[in-house]
């Protein structure tokens, strides 16, 4: 019973902690768009020097989550 309980517990603090981290990553990289849109919306010259930027920092945002969702679901198997 104290088992089952202690794994239920663990896998679902690793399915929320996943989730979260999917959250935040998806907020963040959300925020970065919004602001290279008004960027560009401003100074339509700079497209080139804002988009490249945007992309890499939303990629690294990306493998960051990747890293957590791994972690957490790693939790599962500890």
């Amino acid at each position: 019973m104290i088992l089952l309980e202690a794994i239920l517990t663990t896998q679902f603090g690793a399915a929320l902690g996943a989730g979260l981290v999917a959250i935040g990553a998806a907020y963040g990289i959300g925020k970065i768009g919004s602001a290279a849109m008004d960027a560009m919306a401003r100074q339509p010259e700079a497209i080139g020097k804002i988009q490249t930027p945007m992309i890499i920092i939303a990629a690294l945002i990306e493998g960051v989550c990747l890293i957590g969702v791994v972690g957490c679901l790693l939790g599962i198997l500890m």
